[in-house]
C-alpha cells in the first residue's frame, strides 16, 4: 500500500509555532503520532514507510527545526510540550490517538497523558530521559545540568561531547559526575571551536528541564490510556533504559524489549541506523494488541 503524501501545517500556540506533518492513511483506526524530543520529523521517516495502513503525524517540537519560538535559547519544559501535543491533536479533530514517543518525546508523552487523558488510546513510551526517577537522580540531574553547563560555556562542540560521555553511561552515576571533565570534541568528531550559537533545542533547551521533570504517577495510573514502556535490547544500564524500567514499575505494568538501541526505529536519520524493519514490526505487534 502506497501512502498518500504528506501535507504540511502549522499551528500557532502559546509561546510558538508549530509545524507538524499529516501523512493520510485509511480511516479506521486511531492517527498514529511519531514524535521525539528535540528530535523532530525528520527522524521518522523510515518508521513512517511501515505504517501506510493508517494516518501518520510527525512534528517538530516548539524550537526544533522548523517549530520557532520568539526566544530560541529559552528553554521549554514537558508540560509546554505536552499542550503543544493536546493542540495539535485537537486540530485534527480530537483524541483518542496512538502514541508512539521517543527520548524526551517519552517524557512528554506521559505528561500529556496526565494531563489529557482522554488524547492517547496506546502509549509506547520508549526510554524517556527521566533521571527524577532513578536512585540515584540527583547525580543523573548534575551530570544533565553539566552537559548544559560545558554547552553554555564552550559551544555545541564540547557540549555534545559532553552529553555523549554522560548518554553512554552504564550504571548509576557517581557523586563526582559533574566535576568530571568533558571528552575533548575532537574524539567523537566533534568541532572544536565555539560559534556563538546557544540556540541549540537538545542542550540549550531541553536537557535540564526534561531530565529533572517528575511524572505525576497517580493520574497516569488512574488515566484509561494503556500505557507500554519500552527499552531497546542493546541500551541496557544507560540512563533512558533504567529510566523506562524505573517508570514501568511505578507503573505497575510490563515493559516491552525492542530491538537494538536508543534510535532503533531510525535508517538512517541523523547518521543513526538501528533496525528500523524488525523495530517497526515490534511496534505493530504491541499497538495491535491495544
Amino acid at each position: 500500500m502506497t501512502m498518500t503524501e504528506a501535507t504540511t501545517r502549522r499551528l500557532d500556540v502559546p509561546g510558538a509555532t508549530l509545524t507538524y506533518d499529516v501523512h493520510p492513511g485509511p480511516s479506521g483506526a486511531p492517527a498514529l503520532f511519531l514524535i521525539g524530543s528535540p528530535m523532530g520529523a525528520a527522524g521518522f521517516g523510515s518508521l513512517v514507510k511501515h505504517f501506510t495502513d493508517r494516518t501518520i503525524v510527525t512534528y517538530d517540537p516548539r524550537g526544533s527545526e522548523r517549530s520557532t519560538k520568539p526566544d530560541m535559547t529559552s528553554p521549554s519544559t514537558p508540560d509546554e510540550h505536552a499542550d503543544d501535543l493536546h493542540r495539535i491533536i485537537g486540530e485534527l479533530g480530537g483524541g483518542p490517538v496512538d502514541l508512539f514517543a521517543s527520548s524526551g518525546g517519552a517524557t512528554n508523552a506521559l505528561a500529556l497523558v496526565a494531563k489529557h487523558p482522554e488524547d492517547v488510546r496506546t502509549l509506547v513510551a520508549h526510554e524517556p530521559p527521566l533521571a527524577s526517577v532513578l536512585p540515584d537522580r540527583e547525580n543523573a540531574q548534575a551530570a544533565a545540568r553539566a552537559v548544559h553547563e560545558t554547552y553554555q560555556r564552550s559551544g555545541f562542540g564540547a557540549g555534545m561531547a559532553h552529553f555523549i560521555a554522560v548518554v553512554s553511561h552504564e550504571g548509576e552515576f557517581p557523586d563526582d559526575i559533574a566535576q568530571q571533565p568533558a571528552p575533548d570534541p575532537a574524539m567523537f568528531g566533534m568541532p572544536t571551536e565555539d560559534d556563538g550559537d546557544r540556540t541549540d533545542p537538545l542542550m540549550g533547551q531541553n536537557i535540564v528541564s526534561g531530565t529533572r521533570y517528575e511524572p505525576d504517577f497517580d493520574a497516569l495510573r488512574a488515566a484509561p490510556t494503556r500505557i507500554v514502556m519500552a527499552a531497546g535490547v542493546e541500551s541496557e544500564g544507560i540512563m533512558t533504559s533504567r529510566a523506562a524500567f524505573a517508570v514501568d514499575e511505578r507503573l505497575g505494568t510490563e515493559l516491552v524489549i525492542f530491538p537494538s538501541d536508543h534510535g532503533g526505529f531510525m535508517g538512517g536519520e541523523y547518521g543513526q541506523t538501528g533496525e528500523p524493519d524488525a523495530f517497526a514490526a515490534k511496534l505493530r505487534e504491541v499497538l495491535t494488541k491495544a
